[in-house]
């Protein structure tokens, strides 16, 4: 492996960018390296400015060209039992260990180190790099930059995210909704139970129901998909007080994780309905405070581009594979393709080790990753 991706990956992995953490000292790394060598990166901050987006654009100007996209953030580390330090580079039988090596650290180490050859000579269509936020946790943080380049006249045409596919080229995946539901029942003591509302058994009503929802969900199959069809489970729940206290409150967190054509909306306004027509005039009956609420906590899009279509065939070209297939996990994908760009889905590393104690991307992985990079510069300049 060339020194400058292992140099750079070592760098990228001392930050602990956990989506609870800010990711500026990242972001501000990456924004030195690329001014180093005369790129000028643009930061988009969150509200509070704890975290970025970062956005740059090598070449000429004008609309079209590729853009590099991957997010900053990893998942946490906490109550998993690593055998090496986890945010530092090990290095062990032909594989780089550490948090976020394969998701995805590994492909953004591999775009730094290919920045020289990138500015190295005149490009005739422009590269953009869009490096992101808090995708972890329901791809929040890049809205601001997707918003950017929808209203963005000089857009790129094509966008690969480098998410770990084994450098397979993806050309699909599902959308994803997360909702958080609160019942609010009538606590009372247990030994007087009928006089109560016990929120945990109303939940427990609704909780049967999103069951019967995801098996309907079961009957729309596609092919093309593992699980071949929408899938819905609830995540955590929690309740009650003490044992002798009919509980007050109970809280779940569900999602639906929904093939490209089939969004879930339908299904959560079905479950609003049960909650409000069937559960709670009968909870009421004994109490006014009595509720049912839902609060959205995120959502993306699916992901569907044509595996036929000329970007797709570029990036079979550059890649070194037109096996192109889908996969399990969620991208950012869905939002730049809503932005006007043709999304694809290519990078290093499995997800297989990804979000997993020692998690690792092998050497082999970031040198396919290398060669499809000097493949996309030659076609730029070509």
């Amino acid at each position: 492996m060339s020194s400058p991706v292992r140099d750079l990956l070592a760098k990228l992995l001392a930050f602990d960018t956990t989506s609870r953490e800010s990711n500026l000292a990242l972001i501000h790394f990456i924004q030195g390296w690329l001014a180093e060598h005369g790129v000028t990166a643009r930061l988009l901050h969150n509200d509070s400015g704890s975290k970025a987006n970062l956005y740059a654009r090598i070449g000429p100007e004008g609309a079209g060209g590729v853009m590099l996209s991957g997010h900053t953030d990893v998942v946490p580390v906490d109550g998993q039992a690593w055998s090496v330090p986890p945010f530092a580079l090990t290095e062990r039988h032909g594989r780089y260990y550490g948090r976020g090596s394969t998701d995805m650290k590994g492909f953004l180490a591999c775009v730094l180190a290919a920045v020289p050859e990138f500015v190295a000579r005149p490009l005739r269509q422009p590269l953009h790099l869009a490096f992101s936020y808090d995708e972890e946790v329901g791809c929040l943080g890049v809205r601001s930059l997707t918003d950017l380049l929808a209203d963005a006249v000089d857009k790129p045409a094509l966008c690969i995210i480098g998410e770990p596919t084994e450098m397979r080229p993806v050309y699909g995946h599902k959308g994803k909704v997360a909702m958080r539901c609160d019942v609010r029942g009538h606590a009372c003591h247990s030994a007087y139970a009928p006089q109560g509302v016990n929120a945990i058994e109303y939940a427990s009503r609704l909780i049967a129901r999103l069951m019967d929802e995801g098996e309907r969900l079961a009957e729309v199959q596609d092919s093309r998909f593992d699980p071949a069809f929408s899938t819905l489970q609830v995540g955590t729940i929690s309740g009650g007080a003490a044992l002798n206290i009919v509980p007050q409150s109970c809280q779940f967190d569900f999602e639906i994780r929904h093939l490209p054509d089939a969004p879930a909306d339908a299904v959560i306004d079905r479950i609003r309905q049960y909650a409000l027509q069937a559960l709670l005039p009968t909870m009421r009956q004994k109490s006014d405070d009595c509720s049912v609420t839902f609060q959205p906590l995120s959502r993306y899009p699916g992901l569907l581009t044509d595996p036929h279509s000329a970007p797709a065939r570029l990036l079979a070209e550059w890649s070194g594979s037109d096996c192109f297939t889908t996969v399990a996990f969620g991208t950012e994908g869905g939002l730049f393709h809503e932005a006007g760009i043709t999304t694809l889905v290519c990078g290093p590393g499995s997800m297989e080790q990804g979000h997993k104690a020692d998690e690792y991307v092998s050497v082999a992985q970031l040198e396919s990753c290398m060669n499809m990079l000097g493949n996309l510069t030659r076609w730029l300049r070509a």
